[in-house]
């Protein structure tokens, strides 16, 4: 009878297991992108991109980045967290009043693997702090860290969400405080049209008083406007595309198609 219910105890776990692992799979970028939930990039000859944001509100270095996008007339998207939101609501007031766009990056930005469940209750809780400070509910979610797989996905496409990631050639990296020099010349070598750039504005704690992405932003953003670009948000940019416009992005009207496939290895 023992041996029976050991048997029958580890098939079920076995099974579960098995369960776990088929909703964690992970398609390839092309699968994702014919979706037309999951951006990479975006299909455009116009010298547009889109500067990303991600981690914050933070109450030193976000000040200082609107004030140098407010310098080049550069709009960005800021992926913020929920638990920054809450400590810092007048600086997404801010974003919002000066024309930047907000979207979800969860609320309390877990690493590694997440059931649905959780992600869900992270989205949620999210769009309920920013809705609360801005009226408006994000439709836009980068998942922590670019980690994306089938359940990460599929929760967030029930949610509502189009999934931002980001250019693989702008990957700036500024989380490890490279030397400024060195994102400047990553970024500014391998820009494109359509292309999503990533930085984050929360590096440290709160109370950290110098990071390298705020320099690195205002070379960069001098680059590009010496050289024809525009920054815009992810949604402008998608506007310009083929690619599905969010709803709570308001200034231009829907525009609905396929989903682009563009320069799958940079």
């Amino acid at each position: 009878m023992k041996k029976t219910f050991l048997f029958t105890f580890l098939l079920i776990i076995a099974l579960f297991t098995e369960q776990l692992n088929v909703s964690a799979s992970t398609k390839s970028r092309e699968e994702y992108e014919k979706t037309g939930h999951v951006i990479w990039d975006v299909n455009t000859k116009e010298k547009l991109v889109a500067i990303t944001f991600d981690d914050g509100p933070h109450p030193i270095f976000t000040p200082k980045i609107l004030d140098i996008l407010a310098k080049y007339d550069a709009k960005a998207t800021f992926f913020v967290a929920g638990n920054k939101v809450i400590r810092f609501p007048e600086l997404l007031k801010r974003e919002v009043k000066e024309g930047h766009e907000i979207a979800n990056h969860t609320y309390h930005h877990i690493y590694g693997n997440i059931s649905s469940e959780k992600l869900s209750s992270e989205l949620d809780m999210t769009d309920q702090i920013i809705q609360k400070v801005t009226g408006v509910k994000p439709s836009l979610y980068r998942p922590v860290g670019g980690h994306y797989n089938d359940l990460i996905i599929n929760t967030a496409i029930k949610k509502g969400k189009e999934v931002v990631l980001w250019s693989w050639n702008q990957d700036t990296r500024d989380w490890a405080n490279p030397p400024v020099s060195q994102i400047c010349s990553y970024v500014i070598r391998g820009v494109k049209p359509g292309n999503i750039i990533i930085f984050h504005d929360w590096h440290g704690s709160e109370f950290t008083k110098s990071c390298q992405t705020v320099p690195a932003l205002n070379t960069i953003l001098d680059f590009l406007a010496k050289n024809g670009y525009k920054c815009v948000t992810v949604s402008e940019l998608l506007y310009h595309s083929t690619q599905i416009i969010p709803e709570s992005f308001e200034i231009y009207p829907t525009k609905r198609g396929k989903s682009s496939h563009i320069d799958l290895v940079n």
